[in-house]
């Protein structure tokens, strides 16, 4: 498709963009840093004839603090997440996540809404959102609505959104007290490089038992993936190296991982059992050293 085809639209407010994609349904795209987008329009895996670009909309912009909640805006660059001290103080597996995308430039365009949006398997934030319980705030032609981030990604490439439907913003709440939590990914090669296989963990801590937990899986199913069966058997445990390689063997028997050029299934499925024990040992780390 040429940039002849495609109709710009700039809307200046919210309600504006998402009346705009309810009209044009699915054969329009939302804009926001575009680099998912831009290389799926040259890839030709986004056809979309009406691109609506959401730059214009303040309020989907900025981190901040409100009754407990950390809420990021869905067009705040992957930059700022990765260099705000709230959410380096509140939630460093996000903040691990976001400085792990891309380059520089890359990451002073690239949105933390179109990270979920573009719902790539292999996306650095959703897991480590996810393992904090974080929700996706959504507005739409026919209102908002809330939802876990993990009912967000519905498939390949598919998420929840309706025709009309706009990301507006992440919101996760506080953390329990004395939690720690974790993002590991391995990549091919240092610097800019998609995660081959990633783990996301929260754990929380108290008398030297592991009260709770939250293990996520990443680029090794077609959506972030709750590695259930794993948290529920280090919860009530004193962490230790044996119980860590427990879970880790449970995580990868739950991946789902595929083959291509980047790794095999069988690599992946190693992967995620060693990076789910680091993960694991860092939210410990990480939790202990809140409760001190």
């Amino acid at each position: 498709m040429t940039i002849a085809a495609i109709t710009y639209h700039r809307p200046a407010t919210l309600a504006e963009a998402c009346a705009l994609g309810r009209q044009h349904g699915s054969d329009a795209a939302f804009l926001a840093g575009g680099t998912e987008l831009i290389p799926d329009y040259q890839r030709e895996r986004e056809t979309a004839q009406h691109l609506i670009a959401l730059d214009s909309i303040r309020e989907l912009r900025g981190i901040s603090e409100e009754d407990g909640l950390l809420r990021i805006g869905a067009l705040t660059t992957i930059a700022k997440v990765a260099a705000s001290p709230l959410v380096r103080a509140r939630l460093p597996a996000l903040a691990d996540a976001a400085r792990a995308i891309g380059s520089p430039q890359i990451r002073s365009m690239a949105t933390i809404g179109g990270n979920f949006c573009r719902a790539v398997p292999c996306a650095d934030t959703p897991p480590a959102a996810i393992a904090c319980a974080a929700r996706v705030r959504l507005a739409g032609a026919l209102g908002a609505r809330e939802l876990d981030a993990e009912a967000f990604f519905t498939g390949v490439r598919k998420t929840a959104l309706n025709p009309g439907d706009v990301l507006v913003e992440i919101v996760v709440p506080v953390q329990p007290h004395h939690s720690g939590t974790s993002y590991q990914r391995f990549a091919r090669r240092r610097g800019p490089a998609l995660a081959v296989a990633a783990v996301a963990a929260r754990v929380t801590l108290e008398q030297g038992r592991i009260t709770g937990a939250r293990i996520v899986l990443g680029a090794v199913a077609p959506t972030p993936l709750i590695a259930a069966r794993a948290a529920a058997l280090i919860e009530g445990e004193p962490p230790s190296d044996a119980l860590f390689e427990r879970a880790g063997a449970l995580c990868a028997e739950d991946a789902l991982p595929i083959s291509d050029v980047r790794g095999s299934a069988e690599y992946r499925t190693e992967l995620v059992r060693v990076l789910a024990r680091r993960a694991l040992h860092e939210a410990v780390a990480r939790a202990a050293g809140s409760a001190q």
